[in-house]
């Protein structure tokens, strides 16, 4: 997947406005996507606007107070969208600024949109109240909503010519999505429980005694919530680890946008290590200026050069 577009693709004034809209779409709800894809040239950074947008559109049907029935018909509108890009595009002046944007970035960049079916497959996990037995089981919920927007962005990302090992690329950009998605359910245990829905493999509940849920700001009588955490913490550590290969195949400005995403999550990662019992308490975040400063080590490649350092010594 080796980079291509080295230049602004051309577009028109109603193309234009559908990136601008899909733009304040992604500054205005993109907590942590919006500091990395800012790092981006303006081609690309638009390109991603794009994904995130109609990404959004998936999960708010998915977590919207709509009966599932109307969930699932809304869901399969959606993908039918899809189809309208791969078959025959979408014409600038259509009404759906989304689809304008997208049918735009996917003409001048490679984009998987299969990876966009599968965000809607996860999505529709979530409507009929999907469980995970086991972390394979897991594995398969976070590759679609997750996994598959790490292969989606290395569309736009491309690879540099003659990076090491480019062929594993979408392999590594999946991993990394599965590693940002592990710390997210971590971080929205409760409010998740809250809502009716469990993530955690049930067989790791068990082993730590959590089975019974997280309804309310302390873990359940006689659990190992401690114990649980770091478990997830670690195995989320281990994604990350193997997901920042991707990185030196990467040009400067794409990795610096990856590293700042992932920087972000794995910053969120530690905090919630040292304090498990935060996340029953409220949500767990970054403050700005840490977002801010984690953007800017990734642009320098500092993030970049200390995770690849600790990788080569864990493995040596």
């Amino acid at each position: 997947m080796i980079r291509t577009v080295e230049s602004e693709p051309h577009a028109s004034p109603p193309v234009l406005a559908a990136y601008s809209y899909c733009e304040a779409v992604t500054g205005r709800q993109a907590r942590n996507f919006a500091y990395g894809i800012r790092l981006l040239p303006t081609p690309q950074r638009r390109a991603m606007s794009a994904l995130y947008a109609f990404s959004r559109r998936v999960d708010d049907i998915g977590d919207g107070a709509l009966a599932q029935d109307v969930k699932v018909a809304r869901l399969e509108e959606t993908r039918a969208v899809l189809t309208r890009i791969r078959e025959d595009g979408i014409d600038d002046d259509d009404t759906d600024p989304v689809a304008v944007a997208l049918s735009h970035a996917a003409g001048h960049f490679p984009i998987p949109l299969g990876g966009l079916d599968e965000l809607i497959d996860g999505v529709l996990m979530d409507v009929h109240g999907e469980t995970y037995e086991t972390w394979d089981d897991l594995k398969v919920y976070c590759r679609c909503v997750a996994g598959a927007i790490g292969r989606l962005s290395l569309g736009v990302f491309g690879t540099e010519p003659g990076a090491r090992g480019v062929d594993r690329a979408p392999e590594y950009a999946d991993t990394l999505g599965l590693a940002l998605q592990l710390t997210n359910i971590l971080r929205d245990v409760r409010e998740d429980a809250v809502g009716g829905r469990t993530y955690l493999p049930a067989d790791d509940l068990a082993k730590f005694g959590c089975s019974a849920g997280f309804s309310g700001p302390r873990p359940p009588e006689g659990s190992d919530f401690v114990g649980l955490v770091h478990f997830e913490v670690r195995r989320a550590r281990a994604l990350f680890a193997e997901g920042y290969r991707l990185l030196p195949m990467l040009d400067r400005r794409s990795g610096a946008c990856v590293a700042a995403m992932a920087g972000i999550y794995r910053r969120l990662l530690d905090r919630i290590e040292r304090d498990p019992e935060a996340v029953l308490r409220g949500r767990v975040s970054l403050p700005g200026r840490e977002k801010a400063y984690v953007a800017v080590r990734g642009l320098s490649g500092l993030d970049a050069r200390y995770v690849t350092r600790r990788t080569v010594r864990r493995r040596a």
